[in-house]
């Protein structure tokens, strides 16, 4: 994933951009980058991540920066902010999305008369520099925005800065969030609502879908009014969105909270009786609360979560090595698991090995039994939206592997439906041979008209399409 903050000020906007962005540190683990515009014109830093937080390698820069217009990311993958002088003026862009086009687009860029774009380290051209050049194929950068929102399969937010302000521009179906906040000098647009509490900003409105907007230190003027359709990713609020955020007028903890009572509400028509609930930290805590409060089962902490060194198991690119640091940064309370019947809530279950590792370690520190209850459906479909994932292919989740053990090499979409299908004798096999294979002693995934009940958005209006594989036409 990345995350991205912009400040129109009508003083030094400095600080703001660079604890702004720095609140988006759990959206990305490889860049960091800001760029600030002020009377000396524009300047910009990037730096690696991968080794230390973002804060750290900024402090320097944020002493030399000086501006009341500013945009910084965090990313998973290309450098950015990039700088661009073009006939449409210089200005600063950065973007979070995924364009599954990308070769389509580049090829169509050449045959417009670009000869050539800078080649990142993978082997493939950064998509917000490709992103950029769409935006110059046009006369306006307003119609360049629109433009580029007409092309893109896949996904795509921006923050445009220029001399004047900055552009933000919502993904055409609004699957990620951006977020205007407001204080006496100005406002500021951002990914995690959370980012600007602590700066003195309040919350101004969220952007429609497809809403394009010009921000300067007085005033914003809508360029585009957002579009009918909206279907934001529903892993925003189980997963990858932060705890204090609020997307669409509804809060990631309070979400989580009811995910976890709905999934009591399952687990007491079967009466199932454990000793205590814990969540595997930290985007299954508020689950597992949610599910003590209604349920009368004890929350415990039968293992802490160890971060001063590793503070997320995503950040090495080697899964091997992601597995390991995952498995090395929860410490159990044997005390709080030696002869416990535990259940255990996680955010989801995806490849399947960092669970399954959790359970067993559970097991040799004395645990009687341990239940599952992750707080999302079975994951059948890699998501084609958005990069929150970093799985290349979808047998790299442990449903799709099981699927073609009992189905064979070829499944048809039909069958997947069945499997998607919490009522079908398909889901059932599917979800005993998880259990099986994991060592789970019972396994129940929340439901998805259950999780939608939590998230407290029409159904249309959220993207489902990683549990149930439907498209965006469809109903």
């Amino acid at each position: 994933m990345s995350g991205f903050f912009g400040v129109a000020s009508k003083e030094n906007c400095v600080l703001d951009v660079f604890f702004g962005v720095d609140y988006h540190s759990h959206l990305g683990t490889r860049r960091g980058g800001m760029a600030i515009h002020g009377e000396k014109g524009f300047a910009r830093a990037i730096h690696n991540i991968e080794n230390s937080p973002f804060r750290t390698k900024f402090e320097k820069d944020i002493e030399e920066f000086d501006g009341n217009l500013g945009i910084g990311c965090i990313s998973d993958n290309e450098a950015q902010p990039l700088l661009v002088k073009s006939h449409l003026g210089s200005f600063a862009i950065t973007t979070v999305g995924r364009i599954n086009n990308l070769e389509e687009l580049q090829s169509l860029c050449f045959e417009r008369g670009v000869t050539h774009f800078l080649e990142m380290s993978t082997g493939e051209v950064n998509p917000t520099e490709l992103i950029a050049s769409l935006i110059n194929h046009k006369a306006t950068i307003v119609e360049g925005l629109q433009y580029v929102q007409s092309l893109v399969k896949g996904s795509m937010s921006i923050l445009l800065m220029t001399q004047y302000g900055i552009y933000a521009a919502r993904d055409l179906l609004g699957r990620t969030p951006i977020v205007l906040g407001e204080k006496e000098t100005g406002f500021c647009a951002t990914f995690e609502s959370s980012a600007f509490l602590n700066l003195g900003y309040h919350h101004y409105r969220d952007l429609g879908a497809g809403e394009i907007v010009f921000i300067t230190p007085e005033r914003i003027e809508v360029l585009q009014k957002p579009k009918d359709k909206m279907k934001i990713c529903s892993f925003l609020w189980v997963y990858y969105g932060y705890p204090t955020s609020t997307y669409e007028g509804i809060n990631v903890e309070c979400m989580r909270n009811r995910c976890g009572e709905l999934l009591a509400g399952r687990d007491n028509v079967d009466n199932v009786e454990v000793d205590s609930v814990a969540g595997v930290p930290d985007s299954g805590i508020a689950h597992a609360v949610g599910y003590s409060n209604v349920s009368s089962v004890p929350f415990a902490r039968p293992f802490i979560k160890y971060t001063p060194t590793w503070p997320r198991s995503f950040m090495p690119t080697g899964q091997m090595q992601r597995n390991m640091i995952a498995k090395m940064k929860l410490i159990p309370v044997q005390e709080l698991i030696r002869d416990k019947r535990l259940l255990l809530i996680d955010d989801s279950i995806v490849r399947g090995t960092q669970l399954g590792e959790t359970t067993e370690f559970l097991y040799e520190s004395g645990a009687k039994e341990v239940h599952v209850r992750p707080a999302c459906p079975p994951i059948i479909f890699g998501c084609k939206y958005l990069n929150f994932s970093r799985s290349k292919s979808e047998m790299d989740l442990i449903t799709r592997r099981v699927i073609r053990k009992l189905e064979g090499d070829d499944v048809s979409s039909e069958v997947l439906a069945e499997y998607a299908d919490p009522d079908s004798e398909r889901y059932q096999k599917m979800c005993e041979e998880i259990r099986q294979r994991s060592n789970f002693t019972s396994l129940r995934y929340h439901r998805l008209d259950d999780m939608i009940a939590s998230i407290g958005l029409d159904r249309c209006k959220l993207c489902t399409y990683c549990w149930d594989g439907k498209e965006d036409d469809e109903e």
